[in-house]
Formats: C-alpha cells, structure tokens, sequence
C-alpha cells in the first residue's frame, strides 16, 4: 500500500550493457605483439647468423696477415707471437680460438673453446677450414676448453636462467594483485626471500643434483638470486608505472628480447649489432653470461654481468619504492575527503527524518 504523498520511482529501462571495443581489441593486440616478437627474436636470430669481427688470436705475422686479407670483418686478427700466452686469453675467453701453424711448421692447427657456445665454435672452425683449404693447407682442431658431460650442447646455462627468469616474472604478477592487501615492506620483503629461494633451489638442481652446470654452486646461486630479483622488481616495476601494459611490456623486455639475445642459442659474435648491445645490457644475457664465466673461464669477466644484475634488480626497487612512497600521501586525505562527505550526508538524512517525524 503507498503512502499519500510518496510516489513511487519509476524504475529505469534495463539495456543491455555493451563494451566499449578496447576491452577486447587490446589484449587481443597485445597478444599478437607477443607472439610476433617471440617468433621473430627467436627464429630470426638462428635464421642466418653471420660472424662479425670474432676475435681469433694467430700467431706469426705473416699468417696473421693472410688470414686478415682472405677473412675479411668476419673475424678480428689478434697478432701474438706466443701460442702459450693466446691459449691462455683462450682459457680466460679474451678470444674465441687460436690459430697457428702445425708441428714442425706444417699445416694449421686451430684450438677452439666450445664452451663459448657451440654456433660461434662452429662458425670459426667453418671459416678457418675454408682458409686452409684455399691455402691448400692441412687443418686439425682443438678443443682445450670442452663443455661439461651433462651440457653437451652448452644450454643447461641458458635454460637455468630462463627458468629463473619465468619464476620471478611470475611472483611479480601475483604481487600485483597483492598490492592492497600487502605493505610495501612486505611485497619487498616477499619478492626478496623468493628470489634467495630460487637462486638456491635452481642452483641445487643444476648444479650438484643434476651436474649439468658444473659452477661453484654459492656464486651460482648468487647469480641466479640477483636474477630472480631483476626479474620480479623490473616486473612490478613497469606494472607501477605502466599499470595493465606493464606486464605485457615486461614479457616482451625479458622473457622474449632478453632471452633470445642471450648469446646461448645464437653466439653474440653471430648476432646483428643491434641484438649484440641488448644482449650485454638485459638480465637474461648477463645471467648466461657470468654462469658460462663461472663454469668454464675461471670466473675471468664476471663481473661486469653482475654488475648489470645488481643494476636492474636495486635500479627497479628503488625506483618501486619511489613511486610508492610518493602515491603513499595522497591517500589518507583522499580517504578523510571522502569519510567527511559521507558524515556530512549521514547527518542531513537524519535532520531530514527528524524534520519529517516532527511534522507529523
């Protein structure tokens, strides 16, 4: 029964709600992106891989110079004058082989490090075999630094840092979704511990369990932990200041850009200049990098890959915490804006009830 004077509201017509066309159309377009880039990084890089200027240590000028002149850029001639001190930069991967005359000065007697990478041994023994043969010389081969047993194809380095890669891109996107229920110290302290754990666990299984990766096994974890770290800070990083475009850039940036520019499927030396620079500047290359330097080349130029680890993985926290500390502020006077609306709104109502009961 209504009441006199109270007139019902009518109630609006329902329409059927319709999407704008970007709900749909972007993850659809990112999703293309995705895949486009992955195929093209990972295919295209092994579709033609060209050398460019590797660099071989050969001794005697006047070899030197020959194989400069047949060569070309393909390969960088380092000149030296002793067998023993290139073998030793072979050894520290200064160079990738050392090329010299034969016993007793007949033919060529190539050494080579297949633990640089089995596409750039390859491509220098390719190379060199075609030298001899237009020199009408006989060539035999070296391996002096060999991979280990259980990494015959010189990847377990590679697939441990993708591994670890995924794993802390993957508690980035958790931590995301967390952001209202966890304080900032607690997402850090989270994304912190789980990167020890991964660096531990990964180096457990590739290292001593598995025998695959045959590094020092707490260098190595130390390695793959600053790895975790880079990954899932750069991860919540971009999602901070991207928002929903942050996760698929960080996708592009290190599971796909930063892992097929790695230099463990395709050499660096074989890689256009381009692809070359990114490998050396993003995580998953430095990572490859400073575990092959700790397994095989008694840890010679690990530094500077840890370096760019220690950089992406401080570099995005601080960037994280700056963002988050400057947002921080801002809400407790939205929140008491907002409070103090609807005091004031809950008091008019109940002015208005008393003003009714009075009147009647």
């Amino acid at each position: 029964m209504e009441k006199p004077g109270v007139h019902p509201q009518p109630h609006p017509p329902h329409h059927k709600r319709r999407h704008p066309v970007r709900v749909w159309l972007q993850p659809f377009l990112i999703g293309l992106v995705i895949v486009s880039a992955f195929v093209s990084c990972y295919v295209g890089l092994m579709r033609d891989p060209q050398p460019h200027r590797i660099p071989v240590a050969v001794t005697g000028p006047q070899l030197a110079n020959k194989v400069q002149q047949a060569l070309g850029d393909s390969i960088d001639v380092r000149r030296t004058d002793s067998t023993t001190e290139a073998r030793d930069a072979l050894r520290h991967r200064d160079i990738v082989a050392v090329l010299g005359t034969g016993p007793h000065g007949k033919g060529l007697k190539l050494d080579v490090a297949s633990a640089n990478g089995l596409s750039t041994t390859a491509a220098v023994t390719k190379l060199v075999t075609a030298y001899a043969h237009g020199a009408d010389q006989h060539l035999s081969v070296s391996d002096i630094v060999p991979l280990d047993r259980y990494d015959a194809r010189g990847l377990a380095g590679f697939y441990v840092s993708f591994g670890v890669t995924l794993s802390g891109f993957a508690l980035a996107q958790n931590v995301v979704g967390l952001s209202s229920l966890l304080h900032l110290r607690h997402r850090f302290t989270l994304m912190a511990v789980f990167a020890a754990a991964s660096g531990l666990v990964a180096a457990a299984i590739a290292g001593p369990i598995l025998d695959a990766v045959p590094a020092p096994y707490l260098p190595l974890a130390f390695v793959l932990a600053l790895l975790a770290a880079a990954a899932a800070f750069t991860t919540k990083m971009l999602a901070t200041y991207v928002g929903p475009l942050g996760i698929p850039l960080a996708t592009l940036l290190l599971l796909t850009v930063g892992n097929s520019t790695s230099g463990a499927t395709v050499g660096s030396d074989l890689m256009p200049s381009g692809a070359r620079t990114v490998s050396a500047l993003l995580p998953p290359g430095a990572a490859v990098r400073a575990i092959a330097d700790l397994s095989y080349f008694q840890s010679s130029h690990v530094l500077a890959p840890l370096a760019t680890l220690i950089l992406w993985a401080a570099g995005s926290a601080v960037l994280l915490a700056f963002r988050t500390t400057k947002q921080r502020p801002a809400a407790p006077l939205g929140l008491d804006v907002r409070s103090r609306k609807v005091r004031t709104r809950m008091k008019t109502e109940r002015i208005g009830h008393s003003d009714v009961r009075f009147r009647r």
